[in-house]
């Protein structure tokens, strides 16, 4: 029978720092390269976000609109923030899940903020459209400690949504933040370009007991807004989260799987023991994505 290994990897030459680190078993090695078997193929991931350009040339044609909660502004993503999400999740060339569906979910107008209120009806829609044990949501959005805002996450999860959260961007315990503090969401810190031995984790990225994994958050390339091959390089804790939803698009694309079932394979298949400066109670774990 044929195992995960066993399957033929395809090599990605020339790609973004982040898809390639993520698909390195070990310490950090200086490769462009993203190996990958798996391609989330029957996985929708849902982007809670700014929405998405989803006409860009890197979804082809995957892309979809799902539904707005910012009634004054046309069905696109006015920001950026929420294609570049999107890209990484699922972009041909600088995403980790290359044959995702990608869903829009806007929640956020073309200033980037919105509502909890807003965000909490998002989320609720995920949950009554979103295959249960198959599809994944990504949040890279995050506010003060709000009840509310927890338990729909956490309603959403429980519906069977696999939601990868990002961190927070101030430095701060993670424990301090929603969505970041839920349980049941699996919450992504960011780190920096390592060189051998150390995967740094980003100056700016939130920590300790709250995070459950890191991945690369720092000069992420991936799709922007403006024309259908628009690119752009930023940072956050919102550039780290995409790439966990990737993977677990991947996981999902071979399983029928509950959330926790791909939190337990996510942190059983991780790279252990590279993350510097993690700051207290954060774990020493970092993305993989398997090949």
């Amino acid at each position: 029978y044929a195992t995960k290994t066993e399957q033929t990897c395809t090599a990605q030459s020339g790609a973004t720092w982040g898809i390639s680190r993520v698909s390195l078993r070990g310490a950090p090695q200086p490769t462009n390269t993203y190996r990958y078997n798996r391609d989330g193929s029957g996985v929708q991931a849902f982007v809670v976000d700014s929405g998405i350009l989803i006409t860009h040339s890197e979804f082809e044609g995957r892309a979809t609109w799902g539904t707005s909660v910012v009634t004054s502004e046309k069905d696109t993503d006015f920001n950026g923030h929420g294609t570049h999400v999107a890209g990484t999740i699922g972009g041909k060339t600088y995403g980790i899940a290359k044959k995702v569906g990608l869903v829009a979910v806007k929640v956020l107008g073309r200033n980037g903020s919105g509502s909890i209120t807003g965000i909490i009806t998002g989320l609720d829609w995920v949950a009554a459209n979103a295959k249960a044990n198959k599809d994944t949501c990504n949040m890279s959005l995050g506010s003060g400690a709000s009840i509310a805002f927890d338990t729909a996450v956490d309603n959403l999860v429980k519906a069977g949504v696999f939601t990868a959260v990002a961190a927070g961007n101030e430095d701060q315990n993670a424990c301090n933040v929603s969505p970041a503090r839920v349980t049941e969401a699996f919450t992504v810190g960011s780190t920096s370009q390592g060189a051998d031995p150390t995967d740094p984790r980003s100056s700016f990225s939130n920590w300790g007991p709250c995070v459950n994994i890191f991945a690369p958050g720092e000069a992420i390339t991936s799709t922007w807004i403006g024309s259908n091959t628009a690119i752009r390089t930023i940072s956050g804790t919102s550039m780290a989260s995409p790439h966990v939803c990737g993977v677990a698009s991947l996981i999902l694309g071979d399983n029928s799987l509950t959330p926790a079932q791909v939190k337990s394979q996510l942190i059983q298949e991780a790279n252990t023991g590279t993350i510097s400066n993690g700051k207290t109670g954060s774990p020493d774990v970092l993305l993989y994505s398997g090949c």
